[in-house]
């Protein structure tokens, strides 16, 4: 499988690339990065101190036409973009990118009834596993314990709560029959009153090189459940999203996560 890498001059894309370069099914058909990147015109393995042949363009068109899915991990607006590109070549795409506006995921939904996209705000299998457990808790908990999330990222990190947060508050609040929308509360500050039982508190910490960790708070009377995941590496997000893409090789066109990937439905 020939993979195309946008964003790979970041820490997440060179993070990617490495992976693509130690997979023996896959092989990089493709570095892509914006305009105005430093790393365009270097060989795409630089970072990893592997010389592959593939220089780092910005032609996302070409690129990704010359391979056989994409793996996108940028900004919501690139994203958008480079989806058009799979959409004229009718190829597959793995998007990892966060922060999508209600219509910027309905763009992608859309894009989902021509081409098979696998979208999750986490691809890393142990994330996803958690995902998996949260409901099951949640479900079996009720009430009677209240759902607090806390997440800690890096210094450079944009957005809060993270996604990988937020679709835990999704899967508890929808294990427990609650609007999120209504019921969430992010962080807290002065004299905030009781806690509302049906709340789901949220909590971003940004700090240092981080990685990414969090943790689900379930906490009744006399006894507090956590269930906690924490990434040393991007590269389990990488390796989470090369099992993606092999597993949209096949597939028909639709929108399907990381629990269809996994076979967790």
């Amino acid at each position: 499988m020939r993979v195309a890498v946008a964003g790979s001059g970041g820490r997440m894309g060179r993070s990617l690339i490495e992976a693509v370069l130690q997979a023996g099914d896959c092989t990089l058909g493709a570095a892509l990065e914006i305009p105005a990147s430093p790393a365009l015109g270097r060989d795409a393995g630089e970072a990893a101190g592997v010389r592959t042949g593939i220089l780092v363009s910005a032609d996302f068109d070409a690129g990704i036409a010359a391979s056989d899915c994409l793996i996108d991990f940028t900004r919501p607006e690139g994203t958008l973009a480079h989806l058009d590109a799979c959409l004229r070549h009718g190829k597959p795409a793995v998007i990892g990118t966060t922060g999508f506006s209600v219509d910027g995921r309905a763009k992608v939904a859309a894009a989902a009834k021509r081409i098979p996209i696998a979208f999750a705000p986490n691809f890393a299998v142990g994330v996803n596993v958690l995902f998996k457990l949260i409901d099951v808790a949640a479900r079996a908990l009720g009430d009677d314990y209240d759902v607090e999330i806390i997440e800690a990222h890096h210094r450079h990190k944009i957005d809060a709560p993270s996604g990988t947060a937020l679709r835990m508050g999704e899967i508890a609040a929808a294990a427990l029959g609650r609007d999120l929308a209504r019921t969430a509360v992010h962080g807290r500050s002065g004299e905030t009153g009781e806690r509302p039982k049906s709340a789901v508190g949220f909590h971003a910490v940004r700090g240092g090189d981080i990685v990414g960790e969090h943790t689900v708070m379930f906490a009744g009377t006399g006894e507090r459940i956590e269930l906690v995941v924490r990434s040393g590496s991007r590269m389990t997000y990488a390796l989470g999203a090369l099992r993606a893409a092999r597993f949209l090789a096949d597939k028909r066109p639709g929108l399907y996560d990381m629990q269809d990937v996994l076979g967790l439905r």
